[in-house]
């Protein structure tokens, strides 16, 4: 698989995929699946051992990015932001292919194909290699779904959102009360308390920054979605 060095938060559907090189970990953005999905491989510069936000689809293609010759990194753990079928296709495969350990939010793991091998809940800290992941609890898009968070110890904080943030708007929801739930958490947990040079990955499309979405959330809010 060609990996573009030149980082700019965009990759197309069956295109090439892109890497982010930060001074202790590397994170590398592919689209898989019908429906675009992001997939992301994090990977520790020390250990050499790497995490996948959500194995959306294209076990091949998955597999490809993690490479096949003998220096390619160890795909210790998977963590699967919500429980929506385009997010987990090719967990199965890829979590069996790696014996990498899977996760999830408890009330998104029920919906899974595979049984979680850790369960964890807002405020809990994700580690692989000598990376550490704060996860976020935003609820709305789903019960159980999740961002994580890396703090760059040289850097802006890097954060992964599934399908609960977009540029340009809160992920869908099925009901008003879902809408609030979630644009609530988006606000005090996300906007609140972060920088706004924060980068954020969402589950589709393009990257972009806290502080570029942060001052349309009163409008998010008058149109409900």
């Amino acid at each position: 698989m060609q990996v573009l060095e030149d980082y700019t938060g965009h990759v197309e559907p069956g295109g090439a995929a892109a890497r982010r090189t930060l001074p202790e970990l590397t994170i590398t953005k592919v689209s898989v699946g019908p429906m675009d999905n992001n997939a992301y491989l994090l990977v520790c510069r020390r250990s050499g051992e790497a995490l996948l936000v959500d194995a959306a689809n294209d076990p091949e293609r998955l597999s490809d990015l993690i490479g096949h010759d003998a220096n390619r990194p160890q795909l210790t753990t998977i963590v699967t932001t919500h429980q929506h079928g385009d997010h987990w296709q090719a967990l199965g495969a890829v979590a069996g292919a790696n014996g990498a350990n899977t996760v999830v939010h408890p009330e998104d793991a029920a919906a899974l194909p595979v049984p979680a091998d850790q369960l964890v809940e807002h405020g809990d800290t994700v580690r692989f290699g000598e990376i550490e992941l704060t996860v976020i609890h935003l609820r709305g898009h789903t019960p159980g779904s999740i961002a994580l968070l890396y703090r760059d110890p040289e850097g802006h904080p890097h954060l992964f959102t599934g399908d609960s943030l977009f540029p340009g708007g809160v992920g869908k929801t099925t009901s008003p009360e879902n809408f609030t739930s979630l644009i609530n958490d988006v606000q005090s947990r996300l906007f609140d308390v972060l920088p706004d040079d924060t980068w954020f990955y969402p589950g589709h499309g393009d990257d972009s920054k806290l502080g570029e979405q942060k001052p349309h959330i009163d409008e998010w809010r008058a149109r409900g979605w």
